[in-house]
C-alpha cells in the first residue's frame, strides 16, 4: 500500500443537507472499482492516477487528534470520494479502526459503500448506534448483475450487496441505498428501477435517495465515453447528440421514472426525502446529534 500526505482526515461539511453529514471524511485515495461514470475521476478534484488506492498516512492518529479536539459531537460521512471498503481494507483495517475512535469519542457515522466487506463492522456500527445515529447505505444502479458487471466490474455485483443490506437491516442497523447515478439509455427503464425497490423491501431497506440521470465533466467524460465503446456500442453517439457538453445529464425518462419509483417507494413504506431520511435514522438521539459547533 502506497501512502501519501494529508493535513487532516475531516472536512467540515458547509451544507449539512447531503444525509445530514457535518464532517466528510475520506481515508483513502482513488477508487479501483473501475466504475464507469465515476465523477471522483473528474480533473476538478486533482487526484492523479485514480484507479490506484492510496492510504492517507498516519490517517488514524490525525483522526484521533482531530476528534479528541471537538467540543461537541456530530455526524461523520464517508464514501463520498473513495470506497471506505476497497479490497485493501480487508488487510490495512482502516475504516476498522477510525470507526472505533467514533465510537469512543461519541460521533455518528453515514456510510456509503459498494462493498459487502461492511458486513465485517457491524459490531461497531451497532456500538456506534447505542449511543449515535448511524446510517449504512450501498450504492445500487442496477439490479441486473450482468449490467452491474459492464458498469461497475471491479466490485460486487448487485445481489451481493442486496444480501450485505439484508444482513444489516436484520442486525438492527439503520439501511439505505443510493440509486445513483441511473445511466441514461443504460439502466433507465421502468423495470430496473421497481425492480431495485422491491429487492430493498424484502431486504428491510429504510431510504433509498435516487438521481435519474448522471453527471459528466472534464476527466470523468472521456473515460466514461471510451468504455461506452467497449460495452455498449452506439450509446456515446446518443449522449453526445443528447446532452453535447452538458455537465448534467438527466435520463428523458426521468419523469415517468419519479413516479413509478415514489408510487413505489409509497406502497412499501420506504423513505425517499432526503429531510425525512435524515430525521428518521437521528430519531431517538436527541436535539445533541442535530445540530454541530466547534
Amino acid at each position: 500500500m502506497e501512502y501519501v500526505s494529508a493535513k487532516s482526515i475531516l472536512q467540515r461539511c458547509k451544507d449539512t443537507s447531503w444525509f445530514g453529514n457535518e464532517y466528510n471524511m475520506n481515508l483513502y485515495r482513488g477508487c479501483c472499482h473501475g466504475c464507469i461514470y465515476c465523477d471522483s475521476r473528474s480533473e476538478c478534484y486533482h487526484v492523479d492516477d485514480f484507479d490506484t488506492v492510496r492510504a492517507k498516512a498516519d490517517c488514524i492518529g490525525t483522526l484521533r487528534d482531530e476528534l479528541r479536539r471537538k467540543t461537541k459531537t456530530g455526524i461523520i460521512g464517508t464514501g463520498a470520494m473513495s470506497d471506505p471498503y476497497n479490497p485493501f481494507e480487508r488487510e490495512e483495517r482502516l475504516t476498522e479502526k477510525s470507526l472505533m475512535l467514533i465510537d469512543t469519542y461519541g460521533f455518528g457515522i453515514t456510510t456509503v459503500t459498494k462493498s459487502p466487506l461492511i458486513t465485517r463492522d457491524i459490531p461497531l456500527y451497532k456500538q456506534i448506534a447505542s449511543h449515535s445515529p448511524v446510517l449504512c447505505k450501498m450504492t445500487i444502479t442496477t439490479a441486473d448483475d450482468e449490467l452491474c458487471k459492464k458498469v461497475e466490474p471491479n466490485v460486487a455485483v448487485s445481489s451481493k450487496r442486496f444480501e450485505a443490506l439484508a444482513e444489516m437491516s436484520a442486525a438492527g442497523l439503520f439501511t439505505g441505498i443510493t440509486l445513483m447515478p441511473v445511466l441514461p439509455f443504460i439502466e433507465d427503464s421502468e423495470a430496473n428501477i421497481i425492480s431495485i425497490v422491491r429487492k430493498a423491501h424484502e431486504c428491510g431497506v429504510r431510504c433509498i435517495y435516487p438521481a435519474f440521470g448522471m453527471t459528466l465533466r472534464a476527466g470523468n467524460r472521456e473515460y466514461f465515453y471510451e468504455k461506452l465503446d467497449e460495452s455498449f456500442p452506439g450509446v456515446k453517439e446518443m449522449y453526445i447528440r443528447k446532452f453535447k457538453n452538458s455537465y448534467e445529464c438527466p435520463s428523458p425518462n426521468a419523469g415517468r421514472l419519479w413516479k413509478i419509483f415514489t408510487e413505489e417507494c409509497h406502497k412499501y413504506g420506504i423513505l425517499y426525502d432526503m429531510k425525512e431520511i435524515i430525521k428518521a435514522y437521528k430519531s431517538g438521539y436527541g436535539d445533541r446529534q442535530l445540530s454541530f459547533f466547534d
